[in-house]
This record gives C-alpha cells, sequence and structure tokens, in this order.
C-alpha cells in the first residue's frame, strides 16, 4: 500500500483545521450559553436557611409574638395599626416571589392577625373554613395553625360578629396572644343565641395553657364570677399579662347604689391561680375588686387599675389592695384627680352618703402598698381646698416613702387646656402645671424621688420640633427645678431633658435647606 506523500498530509491538516474552525464557531454560542448559566445559578440554599432569612426579613420593626416587652406600663405600645400594615405589605411581597417562597413565608404571613373591621374578621373566617374543607382535595393546611396572635380593635359600627370570631379561634389551636378592645358584637336580648358563640364559650377556647397575654372585655351585667368561670381550671399556668375590662351599658349610679351592700367574702371567692402573672391592667367596678382579692396570683408586680364606678373608697378595692399590694412595685392610676373631684361633685347626696359610710378614713395606699418603685398618674390634678398650697400628683396617693420613679401621662393635653395669655400675678406660662411638677419634688412628700418622666409623644414632638417660646420656658423652669432637687426629667423614651437640649431645639432653623 502506498503511504501518503508529504503534501497529502498537509492537505489533511488544513482541511482538518478548517473544519474545526467551523465547527467551534457553530458551537461556542451555545457552549458560551451554557458557560454563562452556569455561572449566573444561585447556588443551593437548604430550605431551613431560606426560612431564617425570610424570618427575618419580615421582622422590620419589631417581633409581635415578643411577651418580654409590654409588662411595665411606663412603655409605650409598640404595635400600631400603621405599623402592622407597612409590615404586611413585606410579608406580601416575600410570598408572592416564587410557590417555594410563598410556603416559607406564609407562616409569618399569619402569625400576627390585626381585624380592624368586621368585614376582616369575616373573610379570615371563610378562608380558614375553605382551607379545611379543601384539605383531603387540594392537601394544604389550614392557615390558622400559623396564628400566634390575634388582636381584634374595630370601631364601634365595625365590631366582630361572635361567630366569625368562633370559627377563626377553631381553626387557630396555636394562639398565645388574644386582645379584644370592645370589639365583639353583643346583644343584650336575644331570642335563640349560638351557646358555641357565649363569651363563655370563646373564653374556655382562650384559656389555654399555651396563652400567654390576654386583653379581655365583658359586654354584659353577667355577674364576674360566673363570665370568667373557665379560669377555674386553672389552666393558665403562663399567663404573664392579663387586661380585664367592662363595656357593660348600666351606668355608673346603678353601680354605685349597690356600693353600700357588698356580697359576703364566702360569695366573692373564685379559686384562680395565675402563677406566672406578672403585669394586671383592669378598668371594673368595686364587687369586681372584691372577686379579684381572691385570686392566687404570686408573681404580680406591675398594676394598671381604673375604676368604673369610681369606688375607690369602697370595700372590694380596699380588699383587693389588702391582699396583693405588698407584691406590687409598678402602680398606675387611671383615673386623675380632676375626674375623681369631678365625679363626687356631681353624684347625688344619697349616693355619695353610702360611699361615705364605707370609709371614714382616706386610702391608704402608701401602706398597702409598702414596696411601690414606679407610679404612674395623669397631670389633670386640681387645687384640693383641704391642702391649697400644694397639688398633689395624685389625690389617692399624696405621698410615698419609697417610690423612686413618678410617670405622668397627658401633659400635652394640659399645655392644649392652659394655653392661654399669661396671667399677671403669675411669673411663668402654666403656673398650675409648674406647681403640680414641683410638689412631686418636694422631699417630705416622695424623699426617694430619682426620676420624673414625661410619657406623652405629643408632649415630646411640642419640645422638640420648633416648639414655642411659652413652651421652652415652662420646660427650662422644670428642668431648673428637677435640678435643684437631684431628679433626672425624662422624656418618653427615657433619655434625659436638658437645658441645652432645650435650647437647641429653639433655635431658628434654616428654612432655605
Amino acid at each position: 500500500m502506498r503511504s501518503p506523500t508529504n503534501r497529502t498530509i498537509v492537505l489533511r491538516r488544513r482541511l482538518s483545521q478548517c473544519l474545526n474552525a467551523v465547527t467551534d464557531k457553530i458551537h461556542t454560542p451555545r457552549r458560551r450559553r451554557e458557560k454563562d448559566r452556569q455561572s449566573s445559578k444561585i447556588p443551593y440554599i437548604p430550605a431551613e436557611i431560606w426560612g431564617l432569612i425570610i424570618q427575618q426579613a419580615c421582622l422590620t420593626y419589631h417581633d409581635p409574638l415578643d411577651t418580654s416587652r409590654g409588662m411595665s406600663f411606663l412603655e409605650s405600645e409598640c404595635t400600631r395599626l400603621r405599623t402592622y400594615q407597612a409590615t404586611m405589605v413585606i410579608k406580601l411581597a416575600v410570598s408572592l416571589v416564587s410557590r417555594e417562597w410563598n410556603e416559607l413565608a406564609r407562616p409569618f404571613l399569619y402569625e400576627f392577625v390585626w381585624i380592624s373591621r368586621a368585614i376582616q374578621a369575616k373573610s379570615l373566617a371563610k378562608t380558614l373554613l375553605i382551607e379545611f374543607v379543601g384539605n383531603g382535595e387540594t392537601g394544604i393546611e389550614s392557615s390558622g395553625r400559623y396564628i400566634r396572635r390575634l388582636h381584634i380593635e374595630t370601631p364601634a359600627l365595625e365590631r366582630c360578629a361572635p361567630a366569625d370570631l368562633r370559627t377563626i379561634l377553631d381553626y387557630a389551636p396555636h394562639l398565645c396572644i388574644y386582645s379584644d378592645h370592645r370589639s365583639v358584637q353583643r346583644r343584650l336580648y336575644e331570642d335563640a343565641p349560638d351557646p358555641r358563640c357565649s363569651p363563655e364559650a370563646i373564653l374556655k377556647l382562650i384559656a389555654q395553657p399555651k396563652m400567654r397575654r390576654l386583653s379581655w372585655t365583658s359586654y354584659d351585667d353577667v355577674p364576674f364570677q360566673l363570665r370568667m368561670s373557665p379560669l377555674l381550671k386553672n389552666l393558665t399556668t403562663k399567663l404573664e399579662y392579663l387586661e380585664l375590662s367592662s363595656c357593660s351599658p348600666i351606668s355608673r349610679t346603678v353601680f354605685a347604689e349597690s356600693l353600700a351592700q357588698l356580697p359576703d367574702k364566702e360569695l366573692m371567692q373564685m379559686n384562680v391561680c395565675l402563677p406566672s402573672l406578672r403585669a394586671l391592667k383592669m378598668s371594673l367596678d368595686n364587687n369586681t375588686f372584691a372577686v379579684l382579692a381572691s385570686w392566687d396570683m404570686p408573681a404580680l408586680t406591675h398594676l394598671s387599675v381604673m375604676s368604673s364606678d369610681f369606688s375607690y373608697t369602697g370595700e372590694g378595692f380596699a380588699r383587693f389592695f389588702q391582699a396583693h399590694g405588698e407584691k406590687l412595685v409598678q402602680l398606675e392610676l387611671g383615673h386623675s384627680s380632676s375626674l375623681i373631684e369631678e365625679h363626687y361633685l356631681t353624684m347625688p347626696q344619697h349616693l355619695l352618703v353610702m360611699q361615705h359610710l364605707q370609709s371614714h378614713t382616706p386610702v391608704p395606699l402608701a401602706e398597702w402598698c409598702p414596696n411601690l418603685r414606679e407610679f404612674i398618674c395623669s397631670a389633670d390634678a386640681e387645687w384640693h381646698w383641704q391642702s391649697p398650697d400644694w397639688i398633689a400628683p395624685h389625690i389617692l396617693l399624696p405621698s410615698h416613702p419609697r417610690i423612686e420613679l413618678i410617670g405622668i401621662r397627658d401633659i400635652d393635653a394640659r399645655l392644649e387646656d392652659m394655653d392661654a395669655p399669661i396671667a399677671a400675678d403669675f411669673d411663668t406660662p402654666y403656673f398650675s402645671l409648674v406647681e403640680q411638677l414641683w410638689s412631686l419634688l418636694q422631699r417630705d412628700t416622695f424623699p426617694n424621688l430619682r426620676f420624673v418622666r414625661d410619657l406623652s409623644m405629643e408632649s415630646h414632638r411640642m419640645r422638640t420640633v420648633r416648639p414655642r417660646e411659652r413652651i421652652v420656658e415652662f420646660w427650662t423652669r422644670v428642668v431648673g427645678q428637677c435640678q435643684e432637687r437631684s431628679v433626672w426629667l425624662e422624656n418618653c423614651f427615657g433619655v434625659n431633658i436638658t437645658v441645652r437640649d432645650l435650647q437647641r431645639a429653639s433655635l431658628p432653623q434654616d428654612t432655605d435647606a
């Protein structure tokens, strides 16, 4: 066989090179695209890591399930409707990225539900019911199992139907925070009420071991012992915060007529034990205070109290503080001194006599609560004829030997109410308010006082955002009085208020900037 010549070898080599060049031109774009795809492909991330990433993305402002905050009544509520809506926009955007992200974001989308209108409660109840019925066909479990916190706060004409609330609670087995702020429909007269939607049945669903925060509203005049009977099972062993309020249409006069005849202690007993309860907020009547006196609350340290019938001298009020006052570290009195004075001035004379028959001495709150460290009151105090030389912070607690901090609400309202021309006899604007704050600083009344805190957010804005000259003069006077007494004056965030801060806020601002 003849061997190939050199010329033939050269031709074959050139032809092979040409074919390879053509082949490379044809396949290079495809290879480059594949290489680009491989370089742009997102590396594999486990679903658990994606879950943590999405969880942090949904916690834009705060953790809605954190119960460590909010025990102190000095702290303002961190959750507002606008904040909730802004967070829900982010959660919804994350859930719409892909099907995988939707599954990962779904628990955070439903963990906190704020109902601000009745139609929202009806829509949620319908969604949970449809998901439960279609579970066998679609394989999608009910979203109710992700609900951890339910907040109901609606206008008076937009209250939720009890049937919708019952449906939501039926499909929310892991609920641990429940708040009803007078937002559930209740009829006094109903021909055939549904027993599944009664207040007792609703409370029975809620009063479970997982519950940590509970805000409950009573809507009728049923005795408190019967209404709160589900708590007798003592299942709420982890409950840390309890808020009880009444929305009964019965007027305060009707309540006052029953003050003279308080039932026997045996009839007012309830064997309720709340071992983890630390904070209690209540707006109730004299008889209910007597019932709460029998509750076992060994960890109770924070109390916010408002008597719905103004019976601060009643026997029920006294029983409660005699039973639990020694444990209290923080106390807030909801009614201001002026409202209490107005109540006694406008009450019919025969009812006033009935109240005075129960107590011949002033309310000894300082003796009932010897371990108080923090006291919260309203700035709406008035001159008292028995002590015309000074204004007590509150008529029920004119002095205390161990209080270290006094928080004052509604200073902004007082500043607006007193916003009038300066009288010739007064050397400072807002004279009576200055005198009230000066009364707090007297060593004879609160010898251990270290801090005075303005709890009003609006007052903070009036003081820091283009303040008027009278506002700056008023706060400069107050800061000077606190410095003389070696007391720190704080804003609503717990930050010290100084004269330099007031001077800086009052500087003229550049309008061209």
